[in-house]
C-alpha cells in the first residue's frame, strides 16, 4: 500500500474531534514525535490510551525518507498484532490535521523507571521479563517491520506488579525492505542505537537485537555495556568501543544468557544472532536469571 493510499483508509472514516470524542483524563505525557493521554472513549466508555502525532516532528522524520513510501505508524501498528505488543484499536487523522492512535491502556510502570528506580518488583523476574521483550521483537520482525527504537522507555508493564511487558511505539518503525535499510537514516535512542545506524551504514532487522541486547545487558546489571552518554553525540561513541562483559558487571548471571546477551550486542551484526528466534533458543535451557 503506498502512502497516499495510506491516508485514504485513514482518513475514510472522517477527521476526528479528539477533544469531543474523548474525555482526557490524565496530562499529556511527552515524546519524542508524540504525546500520549490516558482518556475514556465517549463512544464506548472504556479507558484507552490515544497517542497525537506532532505534525512537524513527524514530517521532519518522513523528510528523512524522501521518495520512500513507509507506511502510517498506525498502518504499521494494527498490523503486529501479539500478546507482547500493545493492541492498537484504531488510528486516522484529527481535524486538527494531526495522526492519532487509539491503543489498549496499559497502567503498569514503564522498565525504563524501573531500572532507574533499581525497583525490588525486578527480583527474579529478568528472566521471564528478558524472554518476553525478545519474543515482542521476534513479533515485529516476523511481521516483515524493524522497530528501530527498542529500549527501556518502550517496554511497558501490564500491571503494577510488573509480570508481563509490552512492546509500545512504532514512530521510528520501517518496512524491512532493501529500500528502507540503505545507509543514512540515523534514528533511534543514542544509547542503544546499533554500531552501523551510528556509522550510516546498512541496516537489517539485527539493529533491533542490538538494542534488545543493551536492554536486557541494563535489566540485569542496571547499567550500559559501556560509559551512558549524556548528550546523543557523547551516548554515539560506544560504536567504536567493545562493549563490557556482562559477567564481570553481574558475576552471578547464568553463564548461557550472560553469553546470549553479549552475542546480541556484538559490534559487527555478523556476529550476533541471524534472528531473535535464535535467541531465545539459545536461552532455552536457562531457567533462572543466576547460576545455582
Amino acid at each position: 500500500m503506498g502512502l497516499l493510499d495510506s491516508f485514504k483508509k485513514a482518513l475514510s472514516g472522517g477527521k476526528v474531534d479528539v477533544q469531543k470524542r474523548f474525555e482526557f483524563l490524565r496530562e499529556a505525557i511527552s515524546g519524542t514525535m508524540s504525546s500520549f493521554n490516558m482518556v475514556r472513549d465517549r463512544q464506548t466508555g472504556e479507558i484507552v490510551g490515544l497517542k497525537i502525532l506532532d505534525k512537524e516532528k513527524t514530517a521532519a522524520f518522513e523528510e528523512r525518507l524522501r521518495g520512500l513510501k513507509r507506511p502510517l505508524e498506525g498502518e504499521i501498528a494494527t498490523a503486529i498484532v501479539h500478546p507482547r505488543i500493545v493492541k492498537t484499536l484504531e488510528y486516522g487523522m484529527t481535524t486538527r490535521g494531526e495522526q492519532f492512535l487509539v491503543m489498549e491502556f496499559i497502567g503498569g510502570p514503564g522498565l525504563n523507571s524501573l531500572l532507574i528506580a533499581r525497583s525490588p518488583l525486578m527480583e527474579g523476574k529478568r528472566l521471564t521479563l528478558t524472554r518476553q521483550a525478545a519474543e515482542a521483537v521476534a513479533a515485529v520482525h516476523k511481521a516483515g517491520y524493524i522497530h528501530r527504537d527498542i529500549c527501556p522507555r518502550n517496554l511497558i508493564a501490564t500491571t503494577a506488579e510488573v509480570k508481563e511487558l509490552k512492546l509500545i511505539d512504532f514512530g521510528l518503525t520501517l518496512p524491512a525492505t532493501k529500500e528502507f535499510m540503505q545507509p543514512g537514516n540515523r534514528t533511534g535512542t543514542p544509547n542503544y542505537m546499533a554500531p552501523e545506524i551510528v556509522k550510516r551504514q546498512a541496516t537489517d532487522q539485527r539493529v533491533d537485537i542490538f538494542s534488545f541486547g543493551v536492554t536486557a545487558y541494563e535489566m540485569f546489571t542496571y547499567d550500559l555495556p559501556w560509559e551512558r552518554g549524556a548528550t546523543g553525540q557523547a551516548a554515539m561513541q560506544h560504536a567504536n568501543f567493545e562493549p563490557k562483559d556482562i559477567a564481570r558487571a553481574r558475576p552471578t548471571i547464568h553463564p548461557t544468557l550472560g553469553k546470549a546477551i553479549m552475542k546480541c550486542i556484538a559490534r559487527n551484526p555478523v556476529d550476533r544472532f541471524a534472528s531473535m528466534d535464535d535467541f531465545l533458543k539459545a536461552i532455552k535451557g536457562v531457567e533462572q536469571d543466576d547460576a545455582s
